[in-house]
C-alpha cells in the first residue's frame, strides 16, 4: 500500500471518530434525559453545545496554532478530544456533560481541517477532490454507522458506555497517527495573517454559507428521532432503521460530490447548496407522509456531506 493511501486511511479512521460524537447523543437523548433529570428538549441542548464548541473553538484554535507543526497539532487536537469524551462518559449532572460536550468540539473543527489540508497535499492536485472525500467518507460511516451502533449500545447498557468507548477509539486513532504522520512544518505565517486571509470578503462569504447550510442540517438531525416517531408516526424501532439510511445517502453523497469536485468545484458547490435549501424547506411536508419522510431522510444525508469537498478544494 502507497504511503498516502496509509496516511488517507489514518486520518479517515480518526474522522470517523470525531464525527460519530459529534451526533452521538441524538440517539440516545431520551436516556440522557432520564439519567440526567431533564428534558429530553435540554438534553438535545447538548447537540448545540456541541455546535457552539465548534464555531467558537474552531477558529480560536486555528489562530492560536497557526505556527504548530501539522503533526503534533493533529495529536493535541486528538487527545483534547479524548478528554472531552471522558468527561462526558462520566458525567454526574447536566452542567458537567455540557463542558464534555464544549471541550470536544474545541479540536473538532481545527482538527477536520487541518485533516482535509493534509489529504490535499499527499496526493497529486488533479486528485485533491477524491483525496478529501476518502477523509471525509469517515464522517459519513461515523453517520452510517458510528451513531446507530453508539446509540444502539447505549440503548442495550447505559448512554454513558458509547463514549467510553469512543475516549478509547480516540487514543487509538492518536496512536495511529503518531506512527504514520509525517513531520510538517506549519505553513502559516501566523496569527494575523490567518485573519487578514479570514478577512476577505470571499472567505467571509463561504464561512456564512457554510454555517447557514451546517445549522440548517443539525437542526433537523438533532431531532429526527422525536420528529419520525411523533410527527411521521414511525415506530422506534423503524427509526433505528432509518437513521443508516441517512449514513448511506451521506456516503453516497460524499463519493459523487468528490469527483464532481474533480471537474467543476464552483458549480458543485452551488448546485448542492441550492438543492440543500429546498430539501430544508420541503422537509416539515415531507414528514408527514411515511414514504415522502423516507425520501428526506436519505436526500438529507445525501446533501449534507456532499457540500465538504467543494468548499474545501
Amino acid at each position: 500500500m502507497r504511503k498516502s493511501s496509509v496516511i488517507l486511511t489514518a486520518l479517515c479512521v480518526s474522522v470517523f471518530v470525531v464525527g460519530t460524537s459529534e451526533y452521538l447523543v441524538a440517539g440516545l437523548l431520551p436516556q440522557v434525559a432520564g439519567d440526567l433529570g431533564v428534558s429530553v428538549g435540554a438534553a438535545g441542548q447538548t447537540v448545540t453545545a456541541y455546535g457552539l464548541g465548534v464555531v467558537v473553538g474552531g477558529p480560536v484554535v486555528t489562530l492560536l496554532t497557526a505556527r504548530t507543526p501539522r503533526k503534533g497539532l493533529a495529536l493535541s487536537l486528538m487527545l483534547l478530544f479524548a478528554v472531552g469524551s471522558a468527561v462526558s462518559a462520566f458525567a454526574g449532572s447536566y452542567e458537567v456533560l455540557l463542558i464534555g460536550r464544549v471541550l470536544s468540539p474545541f479540536s473538532h473543527a481545527a482538527f477536520f481541517a487541518l485533516a482535509l489540508v493534509v489529504a490535499g497535499k499527499v496526493v497529486p492536485e488533479e486528485k485533491a477532490g477524491r483525496a478529501i472525500a476518502a477523509v471525509v467518507s469517515g464522517l459519513t460511516v461515523a453517520t452510517l454507522l458510528g451513531v446507530p451502533l453508539g446509540a444502539l449500545l447505549g440503548e442495550r447498557t447505559d448512554w454513558r458506555t458509547p463514549f467510553v468507548v469512543l475516549t478509547v477509539l480516540t487514543l487509538l486513532g492518536t496512536a495511529l497517527l503518531a506512527a504514520v504522520l509525517p513531520r510538517q512544518a506549519a505553513e502559516s505565517a501566523g496569527a494575523r495573517a490567518e485573519i487578514r486571509v479570514m478577512a476577505q470578503r470571499p472567505v467571509l462569504l463561504a464561512i456564512a454559507t457554510t454555517a447557514v447550510g451546517f445549522a440548517g442540517v443539525a437542526t433537523v438531525f438533532t431531532y429526527i428521532a422525536p420528529l419520525l416517531t411523533e410527527v411521521t408516526g414511525f415506530a422506534a424501532f423503524v427509526v433505528s432503521v432509518l437513521l443508516p439510511a441517512y449514513g448511506a445517502g451521506s456516503f453516497l453523497g460524499d463519493l459523487i460530490a468528490g469527483r464532481l469536485t474533480d471537474r467543476a468545484p464552483a458549480a458543485t458547490l452551488r448546485g448542492v447548496f441550492a438543492a440543500l435549501a429546498l430539501l430544508l424547506a420541503c422537509t416539515p411536508f415531507a414528514v408527514t407522509w411515511k414514504p415522502t419522510a423516507v425520501l428526506a431522510v436519505l436526500l438529507l444525508g445525501l446533501l449534507a456531506t456532499a457540500t465538504i469537498a467543494p468548499s474545501r478544494a
